[in-house]
Protein backbone atom coordinates (compact mmCIF):
# COMPACT_ATOMS: atom_id res chain seq x y z
CA UNK A 1 0.00 0.00 0.00
CA UNK A 2 3.05 2.19 0.07
CA UNK A 3 4.08 2.05 -2.86
CA UNK A 4 0.46 2.48 -4.11
CA UNK A 5 0.00 5.56 -2.17
CA UNK A 6 3.53 6.52 -3.70
CA UNK A 7 2.32 5.73 -7.67
CA UNK A 8 -1.24 8.15 -6.91
CA UNK A 9 0.87 11.16 -5.68
CA UNK A 10 2.98 10.84 -8.89
CA UNK A 11 0.02 11.09 -10.49
CA UNK A 12 -1.32 14.06 -9.21
CA UNK A 13 -3.37 12.59 -6.11
CA UNK A 14 -2.82 14.18 -2.93
CA UNK A 15 -2.73 11.05 -0.48
CA UNK A 16 -3.65 10.55 2.90
CA UNK A 17 -2.66 7.29 4.96
CA UNK A 18 -4.95 6.47 8.43
CA UNK A 19 -2.93 3.43 10.11
CA UNK A 20 -1.43 2.06 12.78
CA UNK A 21 1.48 2.11 15.08
CA UNK A 22 4.35 -0.01 13.55
CA UNK A 23 3.56 -3.36 16.16
CA UNK A 24 4.50 -6.50 14.35
CA UNK A 25 8.45 -6.74 12.92
CA UNK A 26 9.49 -3.57 13.38
CA UNK A 27 12.15 -2.23 11.21
CA UNK A 28 14.41 0.00 13.15
CA UNK A 29 15.97 1.59 10.23
CA UNK A 30 12.40 2.60 8.37
CA UNK A 31 11.40 3.82 11.49
CA UNK A 32 14.79 5.91 11.18
CA UNK A 33 14.10 7.26 8.00
CA UNK A 34 10.05 8.08 8.83
CA UNK A 35 9.89 9.07 12.66
CA UNK A 36 6.61 9.09 14.32
CA UNK A 37 5.94 12.50 15.89
CA UNK A 38 3.40 11.94 19.39
CA UNK A 39 0.56 13.87 19.28
CA UNK A 40 -2.51 14.40 21.72
CA UNK A 41 -1.60 12.16 24.16
CA UNK A 42 -0.39 9.56 21.78
CA UNK A 43 -3.93 8.99 20.69
CA UNK A 44 -2.47 9.07 17.28
CA UNK A 45 1.12 9.87 16.06
CA UNK A 46 2.14 11.45 12.73
CA UNK A 47 4.84 10.75 10.22
CA UNK A 48 6.00 11.73 6.49
CA UNK A 49 6.56 9.11 4.07
CA UNK A 50 7.95 10.56 0.88
CA UNK A 51 5.83 13.58 1.39
CA UNK A 52 2.52 11.69 1.91
CA UNK A 53 0.93 12.61 5.39
CA UNK A 54 0.54 9.50 7.72
CA UNK A 55 -1.68 9.70 10.98
CA UNK A 56 -1.05 6.59 13.11
CA UNK A 57 -3.70 5.18 15.46
CA UNK A 58 -1.50 3.89 18.63
CA UNK A 59 -1.94 -0.22 18.75
CA UNK A 60 0.13 -2.41 21.31
CA UNK A 61 2.48 -4.99 20.03
CA UNK A 62 1.25 -8.04 18.12
CA UNK A 63 0.92 -10.91 19.96
CA UNK A 64 -0.13 -14.62 19.86
CA UNK A 65 -3.33 -13.61 22.30
CA UNK A 66 -6.26 -13.91 19.74
CA UNK A 67 -8.41 -11.96 22.50
CA UNK A 68 -6.04 -8.74 22.67
CA UNK A 69 -5.24 -8.80 18.51
CA UNK A 70 -8.91 -8.27 18.91
CA UNK A 71 -9.00 -5.18 21.14
CA UNK A 72 -6.25 -3.83 19.13
CA UNK A 73 -8.35 -4.47 16.04
CA UNK A 74 -11.58 -2.54 17.96
CA UNK A 75 -9.04 0.82 19.12
CA UNK A 76 -8.25 0.83 15.72
CA UNK A 77 -11.50 1.22 14.34
CA UNK A 78 -12.75 3.28 16.87
CA UNK A 79 -9.68 5.97 17.25
CA UNK A 80 -9.58 6.00 13.78
CA UNK A 81 -13.36 7.31 13.24
CA UNK A 82 -12.07 10.15 15.25
CA UNK A 83 -8.78 10.85 14.13
CA UNK A 84 -10.78 11.13 10.34
CA UNK A 85 -12.86 13.26 11.91
CA UNK A 86 -10.92 15.74 13.32
CA UNK A 87 -7.87 15.45 11.81
CA UNK A 88 -7.08 14.24 8.41
CA UNK A 89 -8.61 17.22 6.98
CA UNK A 90 -10.35 16.95 3.49
CA UNK A 91 -11.04 13.72 1.44
CA UNK A 92 -12.63 13.19 -1.70
CA UNK A 93 -12.32 9.36 -1.29
CA UNK A 94 -11.72 6.53 1.07
CA UNK A 95 -9.98 3.47 -0.06
CA UNK A 96 -9.44 0.51 2.25
CA UNK A 97 -7.76 -2.56 1.97
CA UNK A 98 -8.90 -6.11 3.40
CA UNK A 99 -8.70 -7.88 5.87
CA UNK A 100 -10.94 -7.41 8.16
CA UNK A 101 -14.03 -7.30 6.70
CA UNK A 102 -14.70 -4.64 9.35
CA UNK A 103 -12.29 -2.22 7.88
CA UNK A 104 -14.84 -1.49 5.15
CA UNK A 105 -17.65 -0.46 7.42
CA UNK A 106 -14.82 2.15 8.61
CA UNK A 107 -13.93 3.54 5.71
CA UNK A 108 -18.01 3.96 4.93
CA UNK A 109 -18.25 5.78 7.88
CA UNK A 110 -15.21 7.62 7.20
CA UNK A 111 -16.55 8.74 3.84
CA UNK A 112 -20.13 9.81 5.18
CA UNK A 113 -18.45 12.26 6.90
CA UNK A 114 -16.93 14.14 3.99
CA UNK A 115 -19.37 12.80 1.67
CA UNK A 116 -16.50 10.99 -0.21
CA UNK A 117 -17.13 7.70 -2.10
CA UNK A 118 -15.46 4.58 -0.78
CA UNK A 119 -13.56 1.39 -2.35
CA UNK A 120 -13.05 -1.81 -0.87
CA UNK A 121 -10.26 -3.85 -1.83
CA UNK A 122 -10.41 -7.64 -1.02
CA UNK A 123 -7.02 -9.26 -0.49
CA UNK A 124 -8.65 -12.42 0.87
CA UNK A 125 -12.58 -13.29 0.42
CA UNK A 126 -14.11 -13.75 4.08
CA UNK A 127 -15.47 -15.26 5.88
CA UNK A 128 -14.38 -18.34 3.30
CA UNK A 129 -10.91 -17.94 4.49
CA UNK A 130 -11.59 -18.62 8.21
CA UNK A 131 -14.37 -21.22 7.35
CA UNK A 132 -12.23 -23.45 5.48
CA UNK A 133 -8.47 -23.30 8.40
CA UNK A 134 -11.51 -24.19 10.49
CA UNK A 135 -10.99 -20.67 12.50
CA UNK A 136 -14.76 -20.03 12.61
CA UNK A 137 -17.23 -22.66 13.18
CA UNK A 138 -20.22 -21.41 14.97
CA UNK A 139 -23.24 -21.00 12.53
CA UNK A 140 -24.19 -18.01 14.08
CA UNK A 141 -20.87 -15.94 14.13
CA UNK A 142 -20.48 -16.82 10.04
CA UNK A 143 -24.16 -15.62 9.56
CA UNK A 144 -23.22 -12.31 11.35
CA UNK A 145 -19.94 -12.43 9.31
CA UNK A 146 -21.95 -13.00 5.94
CA UNK A 147 -23.99 -10.04 6.82
CA UNK A 148 -21.17 -8.16 7.43
CA UNK A 149 -19.69 -9.12 4.08
CA UNK A 150 -22.59 -7.91 2.18
CA UNK A 151 -22.89 -4.77 3.74
CA UNK A 152 -19.62 -3.75 3.06
CA UNK A 153 -20.10 -4.89 -0.77
CA UNK A 154 -23.62 -2.55 -0.90
CA UNK A 155 -22.03 0.39 0.89
CA UNK A 156 -18.98 0.60 -1.33
CA UNK A 157 -19.05 2.21 -4.44
CA UNK A 158 -16.37 0.16 -5.63
CA UNK A 159 -15.30 -3.35 -5.04
CA UNK A 160 -11.99 -3.93 -6.25
CA UNK A 161 -11.09 -7.62 -6.12
CA UNK A 162 -6.74 -8.69 -7.12
CA UNK A 163 -7.79 -11.63 -9.24
CA UNK A 164 -11.06 -12.86 -11.73
CA UNK A 165 -10.87 -15.88 -9.55
CA UNK A 166 -11.70 -13.64 -6.55
CA UNK A 167 -14.51 -12.17 -9.03
CA UNK A 168 -15.97 -15.05 -10.25
CA UNK A 169 -16.51 -16.23 -6.43
CA UNK A 170 -18.09 -12.95 -4.69
CA UNK A 171 -20.18 -12.33 -8.30
CA UNK A 172 -22.98 -13.93 -6.91
CA UNK A 173 -23.52 -12.40 -2.96
CA UNK A 174 -25.49 -9.81 -4.20
CA UNK A 175 -22.89 -7.45 -5.38
CA UNK A 176 -23.78 -5.13 -8.49
CA UNK A 177 -21.48 -6.18 -11.49
CA UNK A 178 -20.87 -2.92 -12.50
CA UNK A 179 -19.43 -1.96 -9.22
CA UNK A 180 -16.65 -4.97 -9.20
CA UNK A 181 -13.36 -4.26 -10.47
CA UNK A 182 -10.01 -6.92 -10.86
CA UNK A 183 -6.98 -5.22 -10.56
CA UNK A 184 -3.83 -7.33 -9.36
CA UNK A 185 -1.51 -6.48 -6.41
CA UNK A 186 1.75 -5.75 -8.10
CA UNK A 187 5.64 -5.47 -7.01
CA UNK A 188 8.48 -3.08 -7.55
CA UNK A 189 10.10 -4.75 -10.61
CA UNK A 190 13.56 -1.64 -9.65
CA UNK A 191 13.85 -3.30 -6.48
CA UNK A 192 13.02 -6.81 -6.45
CA UNK A 193 15.64 -7.83 -10.63
CA UNK A 194 17.51 -11.01 -10.91
CA UNK A 195 20.43 -10.64 -8.37
CA UNK A 196 23.35 -12.69 -9.27
CA UNK A 197 22.76 -16.15 -7.09
CA UNK A 198 26.10 -15.87 -5.36
CA UNK A 199 25.45 -12.51 -3.27
CA UNK A 200 25.79 -11.19 0.34
CA UNK A 201 22.98 -13.01 1.94
CA UNK A 202 23.74 -16.34 -0.10
CA UNK A 203 27.45 -16.35 1.41
CA UNK A 204 26.20 -15.21 4.59
CA UNK A 205 23.70 -18.18 5.58
CA UNK A 206 26.32 -20.59 3.18
CA UNK A 207 23.61 -21.06 0.39
CA UNK A 208 25.77 -21.77 -2.55
CA UNK A 209 27.37 -25.44 -1.82
CA UNK A 210 23.49 -26.77 -2.21
CA UNK A 211 20.11 -26.77 -4.33
CA UNK A 212 18.07 -24.42 -2.17
CA UNK A 213 14.20 -24.48 -1.97
CA UNK A 214 13.43 -21.27 -0.32
CA UNK A 215 10.13 -20.36 1.29
CA UNK A 216 9.88 -16.42 2.39
CA UNK A 217 7.16 -14.55 3.78
CA UNK A 218 4.48 -15.26 6.65
CA UNK A 219 4.87 -18.49 8.20
CA UNK A 220 1.09 -18.59 9.07
CA UNK A 221 -1.79 -21.16 9.25
CA UNK A 222 -2.38 -21.34 5.37
CA UNK A 223 0.98 -23.16 4.51
CA UNK A 224 1.31 -26.70 4.70
CA UNK A 225 4.32 -27.09 6.11
CA UNK A 226 3.69 -30.78 6.86
CA UNK A 227 4.46 -31.53 3.66
CA UNK A 228 8.03 -29.76 3.18
CA UNK A 229 9.10 -31.39 6.32
CA UNK A 230 8.08 -34.77 5.02
CA UNK A 231 9.75 -34.16 1.97
CA UNK A 232 12.57 -33.06 3.35
CA UNK A 233 12.98 -36.18 5.85
CA UNK A 234 12.67 -38.29 1.92
CA UNK A 235 14.88 -36.10 0.27
CA UNK A 236 17.66 -36.12 2.86
CA UNK A 237 20.07 -38.24 0.52
CA UNK A 238 20.44 -35.91 -2.46
CA UNK A 239 22.33 -32.44 -1.55
CA UNK A 240 19.30 -30.35 -1.25
CA UNK A 241 18.60 -27.80 1.36
CA UNK A 242 15.08 -26.40 2.18
CA UNK A 243 14.78 -22.86 3.85
CA UNK A 244 12.28 -20.59 5.40
CA UNK A 245 12.55 -16.90 6.16
CA UNK A 246 10.17 -15.27 8.14
CA UNK A 247 8.34 -14.93 11.72
CA UNK A 248 4.31 -16.47 11.64
CA UNK A 249 2.12 -17.73 14.19
CA UNK A 250 3.77 -21.38 13.33
CA UNK A 251 7.17 -20.44 13.43
CA UNK A 252 8.17 -21.70 16.80
CA UNK A 253 6.00 -24.58 15.99
CA UNK A 254 8.60 -25.04 12.92
CA UNK A 255 11.77 -24.57 14.50
CA UNK A 256 10.68 -27.20 17.32
CA UNK A 257 9.90 -29.39 14.49
CA UNK A 258 13.23 -28.89 12.54
CA UNK A 259 14.96 -29.62 15.64
CA UNK A 260 13.02 -32.54 17.11
CA UNK A 261 13.03 -34.14 13.88
CA UNK A 262 16.86 -33.69 13.49
CA UNK A 263 16.44 -32.36 9.49
CA UNK A 264 19.50 -31.73 8.99
CA UNK A 265 18.59 -30.52 5.48
CA UNK A 266 15.84 -27.70 6.80
CA UNK A 267 17.09 -24.08 7.96
CA UNK A 268 14.84 -21.54 9.66
CA UNK A 269 16.43 -18.37 9.38
CA UNK A 270 13.67 -16.20 11.00
CA UNK A 271 12.75 -12.50 10.20
CA UNK A 272 15.49 -10.42 8.13
CA UNK A 273 15.36 -6.58 7.50
CA UNK A 274 13.47 -5.47 4.91
CA UNK A 275 16.70 -3.93 3.18
CA UNK A 276 18.02 -7.73 3.21
CA UNK A 277 14.54 -8.88 1.22
CA UNK A 278 15.52 -8.36 -2.25
CA UNK A 279 18.48 -10.58 -1.86
CA UNK A 280 16.57 -13.60 -0.67
CA UNK A 281 14.74 -15.13 -3.59
CA UNK A 282 17.87 -14.43 -5.79
CA UNK A 283 19.67 -16.81 -3.10
CA UNK A 284 17.51 -19.74 -3.88
CA UNK A 285 17.68 -22.02 -6.86
CA UNK A 286 13.26 -22.84 -6.72
CA UNK A 287 11.26 -20.51 -4.52
CA UNK A 288 8.01 -22.23 -3.43
CA UNK A 289 4.62 -21.74 -2.40
CA UNK A 290 3.30 -24.80 -0.02
CA UNK A 291 -0.08 -23.68 0.64
CA UNK A 292 -2.75 -26.15 2.19
CA UNK A 293 -6.03 -27.55 1.01
CA UNK A 294 -8.98 -25.13 0.53
CA UNK A 295 -6.81 -22.16 0.98
CA UNK A 296 -5.88 -20.89 -2.61
CA UNK A 297 -9.49 -20.02 -4.07
CA UNK A 298 -10.10 -17.84 -1.21
CA UNK A 299 -6.60 -15.58 -1.33
CA UNK A 300 -3.57 -15.33 -3.46
CA UNK A 301 -0.34 -15.53 -2.03
CA UNK A 302 0.76 -12.09 -3.70
CA UNK A 303 4.81 -12.79 -3.27
CA UNK A 304 3.90 -14.56 -6.30
CA UNK A 305 4.89 -11.20 -8.26
CA UNK A 306 7.93 -10.99 -6.18
CA UNK A 307 9.47 -14.41 -7.03
CA UNK A 308 8.95 -13.85 -10.78
CA UNK A 309 10.51 -10.38 -10.42
CA UNK A 310 13.69 -12.05 -9.17
CA UNK A 311 13.71 -14.05 -12.04
CA UNK A 312 13.58 -17.60 -10.07
CA UNK A 313 11.13 -20.44 -10.95
CA UNK A 314 8.42 -21.06 -8.36
CA UNK A 315 6.78 -24.40 -6.93
CA UNK A 316 3.26 -24.17 -5.37
CA UNK A 317 0.72 -26.28 -4.35
CA UNK A 318 -2.47 -25.53 -5.36
CA UNK A 319 -6.64 -25.98 -5.18
CA UNK A 320 -7.10 -27.71 -8.35
CA UNK A 321 -9.86 -24.54 -9.07
CA UNK A 322 -7.89 -21.85 -8.87
CA UNK A 323 -5.75 -18.81 -10.09
CA UNK A 324 -2.06 -20.48 -9.14
CA UNK A 325 -3.28 -23.79 -10.39
CA UNK A 326 -4.20 -22.13 -13.71
CA UNK A 327 -1.12 -19.32 -13.79
CA UNK A 328 1.94 -21.45 -13.27
CA UNK A 329 1.22 -23.70 -16.46
CA UNK A 330 -0.16 -21.07 -18.26
CA UNK A 331 3.42 -18.97 -17.96
CA UNK A 332 5.67 -21.43 -18.43
CA UNK A 333 7.47 -20.01 -14.84
CA UNK A 334 7.32 -23.17 -12.70
CA UNK A 335 5.55 -26.29 -11.45
CA UNK A 336 2.35 -26.71 -9.46
CA UNK A 337 1.48 -29.63 -7.30
CA UNK A 338 -2.20 -30.54 -5.26
CA UNK A 339 -2.66 -28.94 -2.23
CA UNK A 340 -2.38 -31.17 0.88
CA UNK A 341 -0.41 -34.25 -1.40
CA UNK A 342 2.71 -34.94 -0.10
CA UNK A 343 3.84 -37.57 -2.87
CA UNK A 344 3.24 -35.18 -5.30
CA UNK A 345 5.40 -32.37 -3.23
CA UNK A 346 8.51 -34.07 -3.00
CA UNK A 347 8.36 -35.89 -6.51
CA UNK A 348 8.42 -32.18 -7.65
CA UNK A 349 10.88 -30.86 -5.48
CA UNK A 350 12.94 -34.15 -6.76
CA UNK A 351 12.05 -33.53 -10.49
CA UNK A 352 12.74 -29.79 -10.15
CA UNK A 353 16.82 -31.06 -8.41
CA UNK A 354 17.37 -33.51 -11.90
CA UNK A 355 15.85 -30.44 -14.31
CA UNK A 356 17.64 -27.22 -12.55
CA UNK A 357 19.59 -26.60 -16.17
CA UNK A 358 15.85 -25.75 -16.67
CA UNK A 359 14.65 -23.65 -14.59
CA UNK A 360 16.64 -20.00 -15.07
CA UNK A 361 13.85 -20.18 -18.60
CA UNK A 362 11.18 -20.68 -16.21
CA UNK A 363 12.11 -17.70 -14.14
CA UNK A 364 12.55 -15.77 -16.99
CA UNK A 365 9.40 -16.35 -18.66
CA UNK A 366 7.37 -15.57 -15.16
CA UNK A 367 9.74 -12.47 -14.53
CA UNK A 368 8.37 -10.98 -18.72
CA UNK A 369 5.09 -11.68 -17.41
CA UNK A 370 5.19 -9.51 -14.65
CA UNK A 371 6.90 -7.04 -16.48
CA UNK A 372 4.09 -6.70 -18.64
CA UNK A 373 1.07 -6.23 -16.38
CA UNK A 374 2.33 -6.76 -12.47
CA UNK A 375 4.76 -3.42 -12.22
CA UNK A 376 3.96 -0.50 -9.66
CA UNK A 377 3.51 1.52 -13.06
CA UNK A 378 1.18 -0.34 -14.43
CA UNK A 379 -1.55 -1.43 -11.38
CA UNK A 380 -1.26 2.36 -10.55
CA UNK A 381 -2.20 3.05 -14.04
CA UNK A 382 -5.15 1.20 -13.38
CA UNK A 383 -6.00 2.72 -10.35
CA UNK A 384 -5.69 5.67 -11.09
CA UNK A 385 -8.21 5.57 -13.74
CA UNK A 386 -10.66 3.52 -11.26
CA UNK A 387 -10.16 6.54 -8.66
CA UNK A 388 -10.59 9.54 -11.31
CA UNK A 389 -13.89 7.61 -13.01
CA UNK A 390 -15.42 7.28 -8.99
CA UNK A 391 -14.78 10.49 -8.16
CA UNK A 392 -16.17 12.54 -11.41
Amino acid sequence: MGDLARELRQRGHTVKVLTTTPHYNVNVSALRDQPLKRRWVGLFHQSDFHGISVWHVSVGAKGQKVAARILDYLRFHAFSLIVGAFFVGRYDLVLSPSPPLSIGVVAWLLGLMRGAPSIYNVQEIFPDFLINQGMVRNARLISAIKWLERFVYKTSKKVVVISPWFAKIIAGRGIAPEKLTVIPNFVDTDVYHPFPRDNDFARRYDLNREFIVLYAGNIGLSLDLESVLDAAAELVDIPIRFVFVGDGVRAQWLATEISSRHLRNVTYLGYQPQEIVPLIYPSCDLAMIPMKAGTTTNTFPSKIYTILASGKSVLVSADGDSELSWMIPEWRCGRVVHAGNTAEFTDAVRRAYAERSLLPAEGEAGRRRVLEKYSKEAVGAEYDRLIRDVVS
